[in-house]
Protein backbone atom coordinates (compact mmCIF):
# COMPACT_ATOMS: atom_id res chain seq x y z
CA UNK A 1 0.00 0.00 0.00
CA UNK A 2 1.56 3.43 -1.68
CA UNK A 3 2.11 6.27 1.34
CA UNK A 4 -0.60 8.48 -0.28
CA UNK A 5 -3.38 5.79 0.63
CA UNK A 6 -2.44 4.96 3.92
CA UNK A 7 -2.56 8.96 4.38
CA UNK A 8 -5.95 8.90 2.78
CA UNK A 9 -7.45 6.29 4.78
CA UNK A 10 -5.99 7.92 8.02
CA UNK A 11 -7.54 11.48 6.98
CA UNK A 12 -10.77 9.77 6.41
CA UNK A 13 -10.93 7.89 9.72
CA UNK A 14 -9.67 10.66 11.48
CA UNK A 15 -12.97 13.04 10.35
CA UNK A 16 -14.90 10.43 10.89
CA UNK A 17 -13.77 9.82 14.69
CA UNK A 18 -14.47 13.65 14.96
CA UNK A 19 -17.50 13.89 13.45
CA UNK A 20 -18.58 10.93 15.71
CA UNK A 21 -17.48 13.12 18.89
CA UNK A 22 -19.04 16.15 17.78
CA UNK A 23 -22.42 14.63 16.93
CA UNK A 24 -22.51 12.96 20.86
CA UNK A 25 -21.08 16.17 22.31
CA UNK A 26 -24.31 17.99 20.17
CA UNK A 27 -26.64 15.56 21.44
CA UNK A 28 -25.97 14.26 24.96
CA UNK A 29 -25.20 18.31 26.26
CA UNK A 30 -25.60 20.50 23.67
CA UNK A 31 -29.34 19.95 22.30
CA UNK A 32 -30.34 16.88 23.98
CA UNK A 33 -33.63 14.63 23.29
CA UNK A 34 -36.96 16.05 25.11
CA UNK A 35 -39.95 13.81 25.52
CA UNK A 36 -43.07 16.10 25.45
CA UNK A 37 -46.71 14.43 25.37
CA UNK A 38 -44.68 10.84 25.51
CA UNK A 39 -46.53 7.93 24.92
CA UNK A 40 -47.16 6.36 28.86
CA UNK A 41 -46.70 3.20 26.92
CA UNK A 42 -42.69 3.52 26.73
CA UNK A 43 -42.39 4.75 30.28
CA UNK A 44 -40.55 2.29 32.73
CA UNK A 45 -41.72 -0.45 35.05
CA UNK A 46 -41.17 1.40 38.09
CA UNK A 47 -43.19 4.79 36.43
CA UNK A 48 -45.78 2.46 35.34
CA UNK A 49 -46.65 1.28 38.82
CA UNK A 50 -46.49 4.89 39.97
CA UNK A 51 -48.84 5.64 36.90
CA UNK A 52 -51.09 2.39 38.27
CA UNK A 53 -51.50 3.94 41.45
CA UNK A 54 -51.95 7.36 40.04
CA UNK A 55 -55.10 5.65 38.31
CA UNK A 56 -56.54 3.89 41.17
CA UNK A 57 -56.42 6.64 43.19
CA UNK A 58 -58.10 8.93 40.98
CA UNK A 59 -61.00 6.29 40.21
CA UNK A 60 -61.38 5.50 44.11
CA UNK A 61 -62.15 9.18 43.41
CA UNK A 62 -64.91 9.31 41.04
CA UNK A 63 -65.84 5.74 40.28
CA UNK A 64 -65.41 6.29 36.94
CA UNK A 65 -64.94 2.84 35.34
CA UNK A 66 -64.72 3.51 31.62
CA UNK A 67 -61.74 6.52 32.45
CA UNK A 68 -59.68 4.68 34.27
CA UNK A 69 -60.07 1.86 31.96
CA UNK A 70 -58.89 3.69 28.70
CA UNK A 71 -56.00 5.35 31.14
CA UNK A 72 -54.82 2.14 31.96
CA UNK A 73 -55.15 1.33 28.05
CA UNK A 74 -52.50 4.20 27.54
CA UNK A 75 -50.01 1.78 29.34
CA UNK A 76 -50.08 -0.73 26.53
CA UNK A 77 -49.88 -3.92 28.80
CA UNK A 78 -51.28 -6.87 27.39
CA UNK A 79 -53.61 -7.45 30.23
CA UNK A 80 -54.20 -5.05 32.16
CA UNK A 81 -56.57 -6.64 34.82
CA UNK A 82 -53.33 -9.48 35.61
CA UNK A 83 -51.22 -6.02 35.54
CA UNK A 84 -52.73 -4.80 38.54
CA UNK A 85 -53.13 -7.71 40.09
CA UNK A 86 -48.93 -8.45 39.62
CA UNK A 87 -48.93 -5.26 40.80
CA UNK A 88 -50.83 -5.96 44.34
CA UNK A 89 -49.15 -8.48 45.06
CA UNK A 90 -45.58 -7.24 45.05
CA UNK A 91 -47.36 -4.17 46.66
CA UNK A 92 -47.79 -6.94 49.60
CA UNK A 93 -44.89 -8.57 49.60
CA UNK A 94 -42.34 -5.78 49.99
CA UNK A 95 -44.47 -5.03 53.17
CA UNK A 96 -46.82 -2.06 52.05
CA UNK A 97 -50.04 -1.31 54.34
CA UNK A 98 -53.45 -3.02 52.79
CA UNK A 99 -54.95 0.62 52.77
CA UNK A 100 -52.55 1.66 49.73
CA UNK A 101 -53.07 -1.73 47.56
CA UNK A 102 -56.68 -1.86 47.85
CA UNK A 103 -57.83 0.75 45.70
CA UNK A 104 -55.24 -1.64 42.66
CA UNK A 105 -57.50 -4.62 43.82
CA UNK A 106 -60.66 -3.01 43.51
CA UNK A 107 -59.85 -1.32 40.38
CA UNK A 108 -58.98 -4.97 39.18
CA UNK A 109 -62.25 -6.72 40.15
CA UNK A 110 -64.67 -3.87 39.28
CA UNK A 111 -62.40 -4.26 35.81
CA UNK A 112 -63.22 -7.79 35.59
CA UNK A 113 -66.85 -7.79 36.94
CA UNK A 114 -67.72 -4.61 34.15
CA UNK A 115 -69.34 -2.26 36.83
CA UNK A 116 -68.03 0.26 39.52
CA UNK A 117 -69.03 -0.77 43.14
CA UNK A 118 -70.89 1.98 44.98
CA UNK A 119 -68.18 3.99 48.03
CA UNK A 120 -69.21 4.52 51.17
CA UNK A 121 -70.77 7.44 51.73
CA UNK A 122 -71.63 9.43 54.97
CA UNK A 123 -75.80 9.91 56.49
CA UNK A 124 -76.99 11.47 59.16
CA UNK A 125 -78.79 10.28 61.99
CA UNK A 126 -80.86 12.38 64.71
CA UNK A 127 -79.64 12.32 68.41
CA UNK A 128 -82.31 13.97 70.54
CA UNK A 129 -81.15 14.83 74.32
CA UNK A 130 -83.68 14.10 76.97
CA UNK A 131 -85.18 16.42 78.84
CA UNK A 132 -83.44 17.60 82.33
CA UNK A 133 -85.75 17.55 85.66
CA UNK A 134 -84.93 19.24 88.40
CA UNK A 135 -86.89 18.93 91.85
CA UNK A 136 -86.02 21.29 94.32
CA UNK A 137 -87.61 20.88 97.95
CA UNK A 138 -87.44 23.81 100.17
CA UNK A 139 -87.07 22.78 104.04
CA UNK A 140 -89.42 24.18 106.25
CA UNK A 141 -88.92 25.65 110.01
CA UNK A 142 -88.34 22.44 112.68
CA UNK A 143 -91.94 21.96 114.04
CA UNK A 144 -93.53 18.69 116.14
CA UNK A 145 -93.81 15.79 114.92
CA UNK A 146 -97.96 16.42 115.58
CA UNK A 147 -97.85 19.78 114.05
CA UNK A 148 -100.34 20.37 110.81
CA UNK A 149 -98.41 21.27 107.51
CA UNK A 150 -99.52 24.46 106.14
CA UNK A 151 -101.29 24.39 102.93
CA UNK A 152 -101.27 27.22 100.12
CA UNK A 153 -101.65 30.79 101.05
CA UNK A 154 -99.79 30.68 103.61
CA UNK A 155 -96.01 31.77 104.32
CA UNK A 156 -94.51 28.64 104.53
CA UNK A 157 -93.20 28.11 101.11
CA UNK A 158 -94.38 24.75 99.22
CA UNK A 159 -91.98 22.05 97.31
CA UNK A 160 -91.37 23.18 93.66
CA UNK A 161 -91.06 20.89 90.21
CA UNK A 162 -89.68 22.60 87.67
CA UNK A 163 -88.86 20.98 84.10
CA UNK A 164 -86.13 22.27 81.46
CA UNK A 165 -86.59 21.92 78.30
CA UNK A 166 -83.35 21.49 76.22
CA UNK A 167 -83.80 22.22 72.15
CA UNK A 168 -83.74 19.08 70.09
CA UNK A 169 -81.00 19.80 67.54
CA UNK A 170 -79.85 16.52 65.28
CA UNK A 171 -76.52 16.08 66.07
CA UNK A 172 -74.65 14.27 62.79
CA UNK A 173 -72.86 10.77 63.02
CA UNK A 174 -71.06 9.41 60.22
CA UNK A 175 -72.64 5.77 59.70
CA UNK A 176 -72.07 3.37 56.63
CA UNK A 177 -75.30 2.61 54.75
CA UNK A 178 -75.26 -0.66 52.74
CA UNK A 179 -73.94 -1.13 49.21
CA UNK A 180 -76.41 -2.18 46.57
CA UNK A 181 -73.62 -3.77 44.24
CA UNK A 182 -70.35 -5.69 45.11
CA UNK A 183 -68.81 -5.29 48.26
CA UNK A 184 -65.00 -5.91 48.73
CA UNK A 185 -65.63 -7.51 51.85
CA UNK A 186 -68.10 -9.04 54.07
CA UNK A 187 -70.04 -6.88 56.32
CA UNK A 188 -70.19 -7.19 60.23
CA UNK A 189 -71.79 -9.87 62.17
CA UNK A 190 -71.80 -12.29 59.17
CA UNK A 191 -68.90 -14.57 59.95
CA UNK A 192 -67.38 -17.36 56.93
CA UNK A 193 -68.21 -20.93 58.20
CA UNK A 194 -66.01 -24.09 56.22
CA UNK A 195 -68.61 -25.45 54.09
CA UNK A 196 -66.66 -28.12 52.49
CA UNK A 197 -63.19 -29.63 52.23
CA UNK A 198 -62.04 -31.39 50.05
CA UNK A 199 -58.44 -33.58 48.88
CA UNK A 200 -57.03 -32.44 45.39
CA UNK A 201 -55.04 -35.23 43.66
CA UNK A 202 -53.35 -33.52 40.46
CA UNK A 203 -49.86 -34.75 39.75
CA UNK A 204 -49.93 -31.06 37.86
CA UNK A 205 -50.68 -28.71 40.50
CA UNK A 206 -47.85 -27.15 42.80
CA UNK A 207 -47.61 -29.76 45.45
CA UNK A 208 -49.15 -29.02 48.84
CA UNK A 209 -51.42 -26.15 47.96
CA UNK A 210 -53.75 -25.10 50.28
CA UNK A 211 -56.66 -23.17 48.36
CA UNK A 212 -59.54 -20.80 49.57
CA UNK A 213 -62.67 -19.77 48.28
CA UNK A 214 -64.94 -17.18 50.07
CA UNK A 215 -68.54 -16.70 48.87
CA UNK A 216 -71.12 -14.55 50.96
CA UNK A 217 -74.01 -15.79 51.49
CA UNK A 218 -76.10 -15.74 47.25
CA UNK A 219 -72.72 -18.14 46.88
CA UNK A 220 -71.18 -14.63 45.16
CA UNK A 221 -67.11 -14.77 45.88
CA UNK A 222 -65.95 -11.91 48.03
CA UNK A 223 -62.68 -10.10 47.68
CA UNK A 224 -60.48 -8.42 50.14
CA UNK A 225 -61.31 -10.64 53.02
CA UNK A 226 -57.80 -11.31 55.38
CA UNK A 227 -57.05 -14.68 55.69
CA UNK A 228 -54.41 -15.80 58.54
CA UNK A 229 -52.61 -18.98 58.55
CA UNK A 230 -50.54 -19.69 61.65
CA UNK A 231 -48.28 -22.67 62.57
CA UNK A 232 -45.41 -23.55 65.60
CA UNK A 233 -43.15 -22.14 63.57
CA UNK A 234 -44.40 -18.79 62.15
CA UNK A 235 -47.50 -16.84 60.72
CA UNK A 236 -48.74 -16.05 56.92
CA UNK A 237 -51.90 -13.17 56.15
CA UNK A 238 -53.04 -12.23 52.75
CA UNK A 239 -56.13 -11.55 50.99
CA UNK A 240 -58.59 -12.90 48.67
CA UNK A 241 -59.19 -10.96 45.25
CA UNK A 242 -55.58 -10.71 44.16
CA UNK A 243 -55.81 -13.61 41.70
CA UNK A 244 -59.16 -12.50 39.25
CA UNK A 245 -58.37 -14.93 36.78
CA UNK A 246 -58.96 -17.72 39.23
CA UNK A 247 -61.57 -16.04 40.85
CA UNK A 248 -62.62 -12.66 43.12
CA UNK A 249 -62.85 -15.01 46.56
CA UNK A 250 -59.78 -17.02 45.44
CA UNK A 251 -56.33 -17.26 47.61
CA UNK A 252 -53.45 -19.53 47.99
CA UNK A 253 -51.27 -21.23 50.71
CA UNK A 254 -47.99 -23.33 50.17
CA UNK A 255 -48.48 -26.23 53.13
CA UNK A 256 -45.45 -28.58 54.10
CA UNK A 257 -45.03 -32.06 55.21
CA UNK A 258 -45.56 -32.74 58.66
CA UNK A 259 -47.01 -29.32 59.39
CA UNK A 260 -49.98 -28.66 61.36
CA UNK A 261 -51.86 -25.17 60.11
CA UNK A 262 -54.23 -23.19 61.91
CA UNK A 263 -56.74 -20.72 59.42
CA UNK A 264 -58.61 -17.85 61.12
CA UNK A 265 -61.24 -15.87 58.49
CA UNK A 266 -60.68 -12.26 59.82
CA UNK A 267 -64.19 -10.84 58.95
CA UNK A 268 -66.34 -13.00 61.32
CA UNK A 269 -63.45 -14.18 63.24
CA UNK A 270 -63.82 -17.94 62.18
CA UNK A 271 -61.53 -20.23 63.30
CA UNK A 272 -60.31 -23.89 61.55
CA UNK A 273 -57.68 -25.55 63.57
CA UNK A 274 -55.56 -28.99 62.74
CA UNK A 275 -55.33 -28.71 58.79
CA UNK A 276 -52.70 -30.47 57.32
CA UNK A 277 -51.18 -31.34 53.69
CA UNK A 278 -53.17 -34.95 53.00
CA UNK A 279 -51.30 -37.49 50.77
CA UNK A 280 -52.54 -39.05 47.51
CA UNK A 281 -51.39 -41.80 45.69
CA UNK A 282 -51.20 -42.32 42.03
CA UNK A 283 -51.78 -45.21 39.76
CA UNK A 284 -48.92 -47.17 39.54
CA UNK A 285 -48.75 -46.56 43.61
CA UNK A 286 -46.98 -43.80 43.90
CA UNK A 287 -47.44 -41.47 46.76
CA UNK A 288 -47.36 -38.06 46.36
CA UNK A 289 -48.15 -34.53 47.99
CA UNK A 290 -51.54 -33.40 47.46
CA UNK A 291 -53.48 -30.69 48.52
CA UNK A 292 -56.50 -28.76 49.78
CA UNK A 293 -59.90 -26.54 48.41
CA UNK A 294 -61.53 -25.08 51.23
CA UNK A 295 -64.99 -23.39 50.75
CA UNK A 296 -66.04 -20.71 53.09
CA UNK A 297 -69.55 -19.17 53.37
CA UNK A 298 -71.41 -16.12 55.33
Amino acid sequence: MSRLLRSALFQFSLALLIGLGLGLLYSWRISPVTYVDANPAILRADFKDQYRIAIAASYAATRDLARASSRLALLGDADPIAELSAQAQRMLAQGQAFESVQPLAQLATDLTQGFASNPITPTTFPIFNTPIIEFTPTKTEDAPATAEVEIAGTSAPQPTVSFEQTPLVPVSIETITPRPTFTPTAGPGAPFVLVNQETVCDPGMTRGLMQFTLQDSHHKEVAGVEIIVTWNLGEDRFFTGFKPEVGDGYADFVMQENVVYNIRIVTGGSFVSNISMPTCTDPNGTSYPGGLLLTFQQ
